[in-house]
């Protein structure tokens, strides 16, 4: 059974999480966890969204948000 659409409206709170498929590592080292951080910073940079938490796991990460004016999915 497919989940339900997204309801988005400015000031909603998502929790945003991926991991690797068949649990496979996405992050090796402090390079990759770096390098994560630093991409999610240059789109933090284009799209205005508040980051109120992220935990990044060597197999997945999560995020915690507020979306303004766009979505988080296209």
């Amino acid at each position: 059974m497919p989940r339900s659409p997204r309801v988005h409206f400015p000031g909603a709170l998502f929790h945003v999480m991926a991991r690797g498929n068949g649990g496979q590592r996405i992050f090796f080292d402090d390079r990759d966890y770096g390098k994560f951080l630093e991409i999610l910073t240059l789109v933090k940079s284009w799209t205005p969204f508040r980051l109120y938490a992220f935990c990044l796991m060597p197999n997945h990460f999560h995020l915690v948000m507020e979306c303004d004016e766009f979505p988080i999915w296209k």
